[in-house]
């Protein structure tokens, strides 16, 4: 049953649904603050997990052949080169998201705007 009191309970419904979607939204402040830890440990675990995973494969080919340092050494090389070169890719996603020509960090140079 509708109360007599409020002319228009579908007005007062959608102000209550309004203040409730506003309060669950994120404060931006609080988002960008983390985006940048969060990256640098991205990169930070991309090179670790690149180098584990290259001293994990040149241990194993080691132990199968019997030559325990060579392989060991030559893809834990392999694998710092891997995980370096994905961590240029994941700074080159973060340049192109944020705009072309936007670095990471440090304001742009007066050689940039001729470009």
């Amino acid at each position: 049953m509708i109360s007599s009191l409020d002319p228009d309970p579908l007005s007062a419904l959608e102000a209550r649904i309004a203040a409730a979607q506003k309060a669950q939204v994120p404060s931006e402040g609080r988002e960008t603050k983390y985006t940048a830890a969060s990256l640098g440990w991205r990169m930070v675990l991309e090179l670790v997990v690149g180098m584990a995973l290259g001293a994990g494969i040149g241990y194993g080919a080691d132990s199968v052949c019997g030559t325990l340092p060579i392989f060991l050494v030559l893809f834990s090389m392999l694998g710092f080169a891997a995980g370096v070169r994905t961590m240029m890719r994941t700074a080159a996603e973060v340049r192109d998201r944020r705009g072309e020509g936007a670095r990471l960090g440090t304001p742009p140079r007066a050689d940039d705007a001729r470009e």
